[in-house]
């Protein structure tokens, strides 16, 4: 069986955040998982917190926060400099 990459998406459900679950969406490929973390969960906010995620949207990859997302925002090369889009194998 194949491992599939694990890529959280933080979100407010603003229309940013909602362009950022786009992107990774777009560039994502078979061996990427996504889920899309609603930040308006206290349970999910504390979780983002103890990731070090200090704005919204940011994308965890693999229980890691993405540097472009520890920086800015989501970037597209960044994030597919970090593995999303790249199957593993």
């Amino acid at each position: 069986m194949t491992e599939r990459r694990q890529v959280h998406i933080y979100s407010a459900g603003c229309a940013v955040c909602e362009d950022a679950v786009g992107l990774v969406r777009d560039i994502a490929c078979p061996s990427c998982e996504i889920t899309v973390r609603d930040m308006n969960d206290p349970a999910v906010a504390a979780e983002a917190r103890a990731l070090g995620i200090a704005r919204v949207p940011a994308v965890v990859i693999d229980g890691k926060l993405a540097d472009c997302c520890a920086k800015g925002g989501p970037d597209r090369e960044a994030l597919k400099a970090a593995g999303i889009g790249t199957p593993m194998g």
